[in-house]
């Protein structure tokens, strides 16, 4: 398990690759019923396969909400205390992530800042779907970090 330390040598490179996860529909569904969104096209398999998706897709903010996830299955640093979201700077909706897919996320380092007692990581983040040809979501997403 390495140290966040070691990562300031390592800005431009590929850090990681997450897991792949499924996007189920029992997943969407209970994102819908947490943010209060029931669009059709993600909770309504019936009337979304004559959407031009096909079925049911989720949410662009349950992908974005994943992030989290994805990297704590995918980092575990041996100096780390605890960790926090600090912000985007950039997020896009690429494609959509159809229901039953599988997504994984890739970390690549943008910018590594010492802050007091930790540091502030910026991650180059996108969000792949297991078989398509573009991502589901690209991303630069800010994180600290504390010893």
């Amino acid at each position: 398990m390495p140290a966040i330390r070691e990562l300031a040598t390592r800005v431009g490179e590929e850090i990681a690759v997450s897991p792949w996860i499924e996007i189920s529909q029992e997943r969407i569904d209970t994102f819908a019923r947490a943010i209060e969104d029931f669009q059709w096209i993600h909770v309504d398999p019936a009337r979304a396969r004559s959407s031009p998706f096909g079925g049911t897709i989720a949410h662009g903010f349950l992908t974005l909400s994943l992030l989290s996830h994805l990297s704590e299955m995918t980092f575990s640093f041996s100096d780390r205390k605890m960790g926090v979201n600090y912000g985007l700077n950039r997020v896009r909706f690429t494609s959509p992530v159809p229901s039953g897919s599988r997504v994984r996320a890739r970390f690549t380092l943008a910018k590594y800042e010492p802050l007091e007692g930790g540091v502030q990581v910026t991650w180059n983040t996108v969000v792949e779907i297991d078989g398509a040809d573009k991502p589901a979501l690209v991303a630069e997403w800010i994180g600290r970090h504390y010893y």
